[in-house]
């Protein structure tokens, strides 16, 4: 049986350094940090609180720059990027997901899903074909002009996830997606993130706390210490 062939290197991190003062003391998150993620992988990561995963997520999206080393994401460096560079880039090549939804509550179901197209300046009449496939897909086609507060838990993040992924980022960033949802919303959110991450075959790293949920991802990294490791479940 061959082995499969590993995906092409998408995200690179290299000797990632970061710092926070809390008062007078200086709090360590990573020190010295490597990873490599394929193109296409789901990964999943685990970890303490307060180890540092959504921090991760901040600086894999731009938002927050490290102290020291470098994050490349296919052939860019974010911290070559001007601060409207990083921006530009972020909403063009990155989605994100998170626990609590951040939808827009004076905008419609519709209008938070077409957002990240208009904001990109994507337009065309294909790009609005999409919006109303991918509403038809989470089951709101017909909740399309409600705002979000009429929606449930579940239906708000599924509209998250649609949302983060209609303009088909290079890199979708989940931290804790289905962390305030039951179990029976969360399973459905999970199934909704993986069959869209099939069909675009969009790298996605997830920070979760749960083991059950981290099994279903090609890989399970674990955050401590300022450092990070495969471990496998």
């Amino acid at each position: 049986m061959e082995t499969p062939t590993p995906a092409p290197t998408f995200v690179s991190i290299r000797n990632l350094s970061k710092d926070y003062t809390e008062g007078d003391k200086k709090r360590t998150i990573f020190n010295g940090m490597n990873l490599d993620i394929g193109r296409g992988e789901f990964v999943a990561l685990l970890g303490q609180s307060g180890s540092g995963k959504s921090t991760l997520l901040n600086l894999l999206g731009g938002i927050d720059l490290p102290d020291a080393g470098t994050i490349w994401i296919e052939d860019r460096s974010l911290a070559a990027l001007t601060e409207s560079e990083r921006t530009h880039f972020r909403r063009r090549h990155i989605g994100f997901v998170f626990q609590f939804f951040n939808l827009i509550p004076t905008l419609t179901v519709q209008e938070n899903l077409l957002l990240p197209l208009e904001l990109n300046g994507l337009t065309a009449e294909v790009e609005y074909c999409r919006a109303a496939e991918l509403l038809a897909y989470i089951n709101l086609r017909d909740r399309r002009d409600s705002f979000p507060e009429r929606l449930s838990g579940g239906e708000q993040q599924r509209l998250a996830i649609a949302r983060a992924m209609i303009h088909r980022p290079l890199l979708l960033l989940a931290d804790e997606p289905t962390g305030n949802l039951d179990t029976t919303t969360g399973e459905r959110i999970l199934e909704l993130l993986l069959d869209l991450h099939r069909q675009a075959a969009t790298t996605i790293i997830m920070v979760t706390h749960s083991r059950d949920v981290a099994a279903r991802a090609d890989r399970v990294l674990y955050l401590e210490s300022g450092q990070i490791q495969d471990i496998t479940l």
